[in-house]
């Protein structure tokens, strides 16, 4: 009985832009960049089509930075921008998502069990300049949960990541080597879930906190607290990954099942 809920999204680090938030509610998801062109992943900025207007992912920003991490110095521009593949992840279409980060996320996500679920949240942005948020944008209920690591067999490696061709980790695995080296867990979804087609859910404040000089990004009391949030902190300025103590079902109650939520 547990949810999970992961920060994804392009942002203000990879792409120097949020995706937008409309006034009518509706929202645009863009995965972040690839951090190499080594993947099959058919998908880039130029490809991506919004969902509001006749735009691409490119339209959004001059300038991407795919390693923000690290060396995170090299940028892409100009021609190559729209060729740029995206690292789709999660995948609403396909219901996979993976993850190698270990600031909690390996260790929670391959924790969960079927039935349980993982939420996604990502930062948007109203076109008319209001604060920015963090808002769940959708999520999905857990089918399967598998995990790969780099001292695995090469034939056990390769197996399991054959087995998820959707999935952006496997897309980027090159004869079953993983990017970086990085044990990956790879959760498999079914339905109830998938993106909301509109209104998502705001999950931030913004405040200065006592004892500090400068506003920050922080989760929701009633959010923490409607949730049972139970892990990942309260400060949100590097996308925590939360660990809600409620089971799926309780979670879909409260959120609603993507395509037939009633929004007040």
């Amino acid at each position: 009985m547990t949810v999970v809920l992961a920060g994804v999204g392009a942002d203000s680090t990879n792409v120097g832009a949020l995706a937008p938030l409309y006034d009518d509610g509706r929202f645009e998801y863009v995965p972040i960049p690839e951090k190499t062109r080594e993947t099959t992943e058919s998908e880039t900025l130029g490809s991506w089509e919004l969902r509001a207007g006749d735009s691409v992912a490119a339209d959004l920003t001059t300038r991407i930075t795919p390693q923000p991490v690290g060396d995170g110095a090299e940028t892409v521009s100009g021609d190559e921008l729209e060729s740029w593949p995206l690292h789709h992840d999660p995948n609403f279409e396909a219901l996979t998502y993976g993850e190698h980060r270990t600031s909690g996320y390996v260790s929670r996500l391959r924790a969960l069990e079927p039935g349980d679920v993982v939420g996604f949240y990502a930062g948007l942005r109203r076109p008319d300049g209001d604060r920015a948020h963090r808002y769940l944008i959708g999520y999905f209920t857990v089918a399967d949960v598998a995990v790969v690591t780099p001292d695995m067999p090469r034939a056990e490696r390769e197996a399991i990541l054959d087995a998820h061709p959707d999935n952006a980790h496997a897309k980027r695995a090159r004869g079953g080597d993983l990017y970086l080296e990085k044990p990956v867990v790879i959760v498999d979804g079914r339905e109830p879930g998938g993106l909301f087609e509109r209104d998502p859910i705001r999950i931030s404040d913004y405040y200065v906190a006592e004892g500090n000089e400068r506003a920050q990004y922080y989760l929701r009391d009633e959010i923490a607290s409607a949730w049972n949030v139970q892990a990942g902190g309260s400060n949100m300025m590097f996308k925590p990954a939360y660990r809600c103590g409620l089971s799926g079902s309780a979670f879909r109650d409260l959120v609603g099942v993507p395509g037939d939520r009633a929004v007040e």
